[in-house]
């Protein structure tokens, strides 16, 4: 199981005092269970993972085998949720340069109506032009802008390069089960379909069809991915604070955010990490951003960042605390040869595994930042692979309602990002946005 260390925070703030949380955070999990909480009509992905049953995995797969059949690339349309999920697993299991190698094992994935930048959509309809190409598009009412824009590009392309028969074979909708305008059109042309269930918001779909079909086409074990989701989910709600590493982490960060620590960062010393902290970051800072309260997400990659935001970290404002995931033994093993010349100085690492060096950077910069007023919490993965990162996602997921429980929010709404919508609606004078297009126009 991956493991949590809450020990680097005790200079900062007392066990006591988080020990202190045990009552508030069974009640939390019991708001869970119960569906008595804020937001309960979204509480889906609780009991999910242990849900999942062969019939639907199979349903996944053949679907992510038709699609790997005919296909060289494979666009991935969505925004937030819709995409972050399936990108920071399949970015975590990837070969960082499989994309430059002329293989045909998995398709490539990318992106597509996660931005409205006509460059990316020009570049990116430039590069499909010569590909064999499919469509997995993710939207719940088929109208987001982002995406909507992107899959009415993209469908075009694909109609036009393939015909509307292979085309139709080549599209996946994943969508409400009766209703919107993509399930309208799914409907209508006869598109493979899958449902997002109306439980279960986007931040916290990845183990639905949303992140699970993207994942299975880029070749990855998703029985994995889901097992060790489950397993995760078994732990109990009644076991002591110390043994519950999900309420454990919720307790902590709340009672350092208590203490004026107001932003945390989520921090990797694995590149392939990097989306991983993307989707926590909008898991986080949608489900806790409300009401004026919440701990901002922000994340660093190391030790890459180290030499940019290193010494804000060290020696800025004390107001961040860090959270660390660390993968315990990495999937490859390079050793560090001996260089005759020494000219760079490093051969008293010859030798030694390039692991080794990091390891000690992470410990060293640990150590650094809690002397410099840093609290640091640690998540252990035994290995980077679907079966721990399947532990990781419902691990932090779990933690997040819990953890906007305890701040007092319902961190299973958004209803603030639907406020740049309406302006960007009233600016492009859209059908029924008369009277705020006359507002916004009064101001400018």
């Amino acid at each position: 199981m991956i493991q949590l260390n809450i020990e680097k925070v005790f200079p900062f703030v007392s066990k006591e005092s988080i020990l202190n949380y045990e009552n508030k955070v069974k009640e939390c999990a019991a708001s869970l269970e119960k569906g008595s909480g804020k937001g309960s009509d979204y509480l889906g992905w609780l009991h999910l993972p242990s849900s999942i049953n062969n019939i639907q995995f199979a349903e996944i797969e053949a679907t992510a085998k038709v699609l790997r059949s005919k296909c060289e690339v494979v666009v991935v349309a969505g925004i937030g949720g819709s995409y972050l999920g399936a990108k920071a697993v399949i970015d975590a299991l990837s070969n960082s340069f499989s994309w430059l190698q002329n293989t045909k094992n998995n398709p490539v994935i990318v992106y597509a109506g996660n931005n409205i930048s006509e460059d990316y959509l020009a570049e990116l309809t430039a590069f499909l032009s010569e590909k064999q190409f499919g469509i997995i598009n993710i939207s719940k009412s088929g109208t987001t802008t982002e995406t909507a824009l992107a899959f009415r590009l993209l469908k075009t392309q694909l109609e036009n390069q393939v015909g509307k028969a292979e085309a139709q074979q080549r599209i996946v909708a994943i969508t409400d089960k009766s209703k919107g305008a993509l399930r309208q059109l799914a409907t209508q042309e006869g598109y493979k379909t899958f449902v997002i269930p109306d439980n279960v918001g986007g931040r916290y779909s990845v183990l639905t069809p949303v992140g699970l079909l993207p994942i299975a086409v880029a070749g990855f074990d998703i029985r994995q991915l889901v097992k060790g989701a489950a397993d995760m989910e078994k732990k109990g709600n009644n076991l002591p604070l110390t043994e519950n590493p999900i309420a454990l982490y919720a307790a902590t960060r709340n009672e350092l955010y208590k203490q004026g620590k107001k932003i945390e960062l989520l921090v990797n010393y694995h590149p392939k990490l990097h989306f991983v902290s993307e989707w926590w970051k909008q898991l986080y800072g949608e489900s806790e951003g409300k009401d004026n309260k919440g701990i901002f997400p922000a994340s660093v990659d190391f030790t890459t960042d180290l030499h940019s935001m290193g010494q804000w970290i060290q020696e800025g404002e004390r107001i961040i605390f860090e959270t660390v995931i660390s993968i315990a033994t990495p999937n490859k093993k390079v050793l560090i040869p001996t260089d005759k010349e020494n000219l760079d100085g490093l051969n008293f690492l010859a030798g030694k595994r390039v692991d080794e060096v990091n390891k000690m950077a992470e410990l060293g910069t640990q150590l650094a930042h809690v002397d410099g007023g840093v609290p640091n919490i640690k998540i252990v993965l035994p290995e980077l692979n679907e079966y721990y990162l399947g532990q990781l996602i419902y691990f932090f997921e779990k933690a997040c309602g819990i953890s906007g429980y305890l701040l007092g929010v319902n961190p299973f709404d958004q209803p603030g990002v639907e406020a740049y919508k309406k302006n960007m609606f009233a600016l492009l004078e859209k059908p029924g946005y008369e009277e705020a297009t006359k507002e916004i126009k009064a101001q400018l």
